[in-house]
């Protein structure tokens, strides 16, 4: 694909067009020293983009010079923010500056995070800190190393304008890609206002955009719901497949495309255990690690209540519809779920689910008792298959329930090249992360390079990356807890 030069760059206003009520035209603040911290080189190919002239001139990356044409907006949607509900919510600090036509003819939107107060702020200062910026970044690409649908990073911007939170932080900006922005709050907004064709307007868009399909069903609104709902339970299902805490899971967090957004306070298991909590304001456990796929359904059903006028003229009949529509959620994610553990166990097709589902559910059972590292004894079976269990079995503390599931599981067959291609080598371990950060804030980028360079191919072992296949200190995650950066 030839790449386009930043001066002649068109960004699409598809959204802002179709859907006014939910968009708001505003600017970027400016930066008064920008430098650029990272480029994802491989994405900006992806989108057609001149990566040296992306280098050359930041306007575009922290929204100060759009290109001509564009029409940069700040985005409306309402939201469940930890189970209260809050109607007018929106990009209190980021802006849509458009959408990109990318290599395989989709459109992606090109969106900013930190670059200044909107009318939606609520109060706050519109900035974002250098590290939560990054923590994005990282976490984003590696989500999407790991297979899982996923916002992308571009490109994150030191401003060189200061940012006050407990302390005074250096300010960026993250330009960031996703297949649209639309999300269950977006619905939400809509139905709020009161305003049905509002609703059946955003609904159209967002089935053109991202599940076709529903515009050719005999109901189909009634199939694009059901397209979210299929779509979330195999996200959810694969962000518990690897280990991974979202953090903060309100409804405004929840796309329509299925795809992972808002790396605030998010992280990765070390120990197995359900009930991890790393973010500092989920001070009830409401988004722990084994509460997602239950906070997912309950979100999903907000979405059903502001599409109720949609599914049926007559509003107990709608409901109905959306009940037997949403019971499919736990159905699909169940059926998820267990296909990725018979993936990570490397069990052959021919294994019957009423011998793989309580030979994986016992397994979990094991890792909760000891507080087993999720990543690395995952990644140890593999050796466990090929005949050496003692990398494995050096994480568990009851050995001989060990040494009787893996006579139970071997006895299966398997298959521990199939293992290695879905259990990765690496993830972002919060005291790498941390420690990158920390450095980046400082000026020192060489650890997050190192970083990116293990959790981008995370399926790979190689020497010298060693300390990036274990967990951290007991100490270190006993304090350990993360912010959502505002």
């Amino acid at each position: 694909m030839s790449v386009t030069p930043v001066s002649t760059l068109v960004l699409g206003h598809r959204f802002a067009d179709a859907l006014p009520e939910l968009a708001l035209p505003w600017q970027a603040e400016e930066a008064p020293e920008p430098r650029l911290l990272v480029l994802n080189e491989s994405l900006a190919s992806e989108l057609g983009l001149d990566a040296d002239a992306l280098r050359a001139d930041l306007g575009l990356l922290t929204g100060t010079t759009p290109p001509e044409g564009a029409t940069p907006v700040a985005q409306v949607y309402a939201g469940h923010q930890f189970g209260g509900f809050s109607p007018r919510l929106g990009d209190g600090r980021a802006l849509l500056l458009g959408e990109l036509t990318d290599a395989e003819g989709g459109h992606r939107d090109l969106h900013l995070k930190g670059s200044g107060r909107t009318p939606l702020a609520r109060g706050g200062d519109g900035l974002a800190a250098v590290g939560p910026m990054l923590r994005e970044y990282v976490i984003s690409e590696a989500m999407h190393a790991l297979g899982i649908p996923t916002t992308r990073s571009l490109a994150v911007v030191a401003t060189g304008r200061p940012v006050r939170r407990e302390t005074v932080l250096p300010g960026a900006v993250l330009a960031r890609v996703a297949s649209s922005h639309l999300r269950v709050g977006s619905f939400q907004y809509a139905a709020a206002s009161g305003d049905v064709d509002l609703t059946r307007r955003l609904a159209d868009h967002a089935i053109a955009r991202h599940h076709p399909e529903a515009a050719d069903a005999e109901a189909p609104y009634r199939a694009f719901y059901e397209a979210v709902v299929a779509a979330q339970a195999d996200l959810v299902a694969r962000w518990m497949l690897v280990g991974f805490v979202h953090g903060v899971m309100n409804t405004d967090n929840m796309t329509i495309s299925g795809e992972t957004i808002d790396y605030g306070p998010c992280a990765f298991l070390d120990a197995y255990d359900p009930t991890t909590v790393f973010s500092s304001i989920d001070e009830q456990g409401r988004y722990a690690f084994g509460n997602q796929p239950v906070v997912a359904e309950w979100n999903l059903a907000r979405l059903a209540e502001a599409l109720l006028p949609l599914l049926h003229d007559d509003q107990e009949q709608a409901v109905e519809l959306a009940l037997e529509s949403l019971r499919g959620f736990r159905l699909r994610y169940t059926d998820q779920w267990y296909a990725g553990l018979r993936a990570k166990l490397g069990l052959p097709a021919e294994v019957d689910d009423e011998l793989a589902r309580p030979l994986a559910d016992d397994l979990l059972a094991l890792m909760k008792e000891g507080r087993v590292d999720h990543t690395s004894f995952f990644r140890a079976l593999g050796a466990a298959a090929r005949g050496d269990a003692e990398p494995a079995r050096a994480r568990v503390l009851d050995l001989a329930a060990f040494d009787a599931w893996t006579e139970r599981w071997r006895a299966l067959g398997p298959d521990a090249d199939a293992m290695d291609r879905v259990n990765p080598v690496y993830v972002p371990r919060n005291h790498l992360v941390e420690e990158a950060l920390d450095a980046a804030t400082a000026g020192d980028l060489d650890p997050l390079t190192e970083l990116l360079d293990a959790v981008t191919a995370p399926y790979d072992e190689r020497p010298g990356l060693e300390r990036h296949a274990e967990p951290g200190s007991d100490a270190f995650a006993a304090g350990f807890r993360t912010f959502c950066g505002t």
